[in-house]
């Protein structure tokens, strides 16, 4: 008999038929009732057994963290708690657990920190919480493919290791197989990269953007979803070293239409999680709600977490230039009043989070879409406008987080940009297939990235970026 995913059993009505379920032992009370987890569900199954009629052997390994194979009959609950429970008529121990080294672990049955948890990386998707944060982040992927694959977009797999630095930013991760204690040398006494591996200096990708242009300039729509490298050393809740990367690359979409379909992927997604998790997000709702009863009045979350993701797909998202929005923020009463960290003084500011979120919680109080950045504070490879200050970029901001979204028009106009590269030092050598692109049958066209983890921290309400993947990678710690 093949065994059932507890998942599918919750949905079964109580028949006469035997039913066999593997997983692993949440709890075991009075000698009688088992709770078992098999990852499928954040629902537990009841099993109870007659203990007088059970091998004693058996029985002392049912422990907290052991691995088990139930037989038995499913029926209506007689207790609290449960609509349906197994009534045990065979039990085989797939897997032991010692009780006093489960005592040193967060399988025990006890409220564990998140930081306690990040410890036992290994351990944690055991858990409640990162159960139900890893199921909805599995689903989240699935809606990134299924609303590209619905759309007519062609995914494609970009570089990882590249030698190009797509940002312009120079935070890359080198990749090189010389030897580090001797490395050879130049006439300049340089390291010669010229006897490495690739023959040049080369990196961990910051972007698959670049190379998602070429594509869109044969295929028309693409996208890349992928993991992305950052060596920059911050050290927060919103960063990580190694993270994945959403990034569409559209043939003739203009910044109208770039926004468009960042607004449209963003509600499908959120939509579909919101369809298909309900019972992953009523537990993290909860645990944000318990979380927020030990917290001031004024620091408690003004929405639940669902109505947090409907305030995102019911709303329409204000679109809004920089110009405009630096008006705004200077004359708010946070800026009078300097209660701002950075206070926005004049046009030209880069905005941090907390004028992001000013502008989405209190002034608008919806999605904001921001457009038309100063050329200053943006990439070398975004539209200059015509007043030639502004460039034709894009960001989504979203309620607690800020951004969530980068995007813009791309530079198709190929004297214009050499000109920006040169002004931004970026080698024309480097980048020359990138130029090409703009000398071969050049057009408008736009894309977007998209933090991956940034969705996944939104829609499951953490707090925290390292908990909503496996296992983080952050300045120093690259463990497990």
């Amino acid at each position: 008999m093949k065994h059932t995913e507890i998942v599918h059993v919750l949905q079964t009505e109580p028949t006469i038929n035997e039913l066999k379920i593997r997983g692993w032992v949440r709890s075991f009370r009075s000698n009688r009732f088992i709770a078992v987890n098999d990852g499928s569900t954040i629902k537990n199954l009841q099993c109870v057994i007659d203990f007088e009629n059970f091998d004693q052997d058996i029985l002392k390994d049912i422990t907290t963290g052991a691995c088990i194979e139930i037989t038995g009959v499913l029926v209506k609950s007689q207790g609290q708690g449960q609509t349906l429970e197994v009534q045990v008529s065979g039990i085989v121990i797939l897997g032991t657990a010692d009780p006093e080294q489960v005592k040193l672990t967060i399988l025990s049955p006890k409220r564990h920190s998140l930081e306690k948890l990040r410890e036992q990386a290994h351990l944690r998707v055991r858990t409640n919480t990162f159960g139900a944060v890893m199921r909805l982040r599995s689903k989240l992927s699935f809606a990134v493919h299924e609303y590209f694959q619905k759309n007519g977009f062609n995914y494609m797999h970009t570089p990882i290791i590249t030698g190009s630095d797509a940002e312009g930013a120079g935070e890359m991760f080198k990749v090189s197989a010389l030897d580090p204690k001797n490395p050879p040398l130049d006439d300049k006494g340089n390291v010669n990269y010229k006897e490495d591996f690739f023959a040049k200096e080369t990196n961990l990708t910051v972007s698959g953007q670049l190379e998602a242009e070429t594509f869109a300039m044969g295929l028309g729509k693409v996208y890349t979803f992928g993991p992305t490298f950052r060596a920059e050393n911050s050290n927060t809740s919103r960063h990580l070293a190694e993270f994945w990367m959403i990034e569409p690359e559209v043939a003739f979409n203009d910044l109208a239409d770039n926004m468009d379909l960042a607004e449209d992927f963003i509600k499908y997604v959120i939509s579909y999680a919101l369809e298909n998790c309900q019972d992953d997000l009523a537990f993290l709702e909860q645990r944000l709600i318990e979380e927020d009863k030990s917290k001031p009045a004024v620091e408690r979350q003004e929405m639940t977490l669902r109505e947090k993701l409907h305030f995102v797909i019911d709303n329409n998202f204000k679109r809004v230039s920089y110009t405009e929005a630096i008006d705004i923020l200077k004359n708010c009463k946070p800026n009078k009043k300097k209660k701002f960290k950075y206070p926005i003084n004049e046009w030209g500011a880069d905005l941090q989070s907390e004028h992001e979120r000013f502008l989405v919680e209190k002034h608008f109080k919806c999605p904001v879409i921001l457009f038309d950045y100063p050329a200053t504070i943006k990439a070398f490879y975004m539209r200059l406008n015509e007043d030639e200050k502004t460039v034709r970029a894009m960001d989504v901001l979203f309620p607690g987080i800020g951004e969530i979204v980068g995007g813009s028009q791309r530079e198709e106009r190929y004297d214009v940009l050499k000109q920006k590269m040169k002004a931004m030092d970026i080698s024309e050598e480097e980048l020359y297939w990138y130029l090409d692109l703009r000398k071969f049958g050049t057009c408008t066209h736009s894309g977007f990235g998209l933090g991956f983890e940034r969705l996944v921290l939104f829609v499951t309400g953490m707090g925290n970026i390292r908990d909503v993947i496996p296992y983080p990678r952050t300045p120093g710690n690259a463990a497990f």
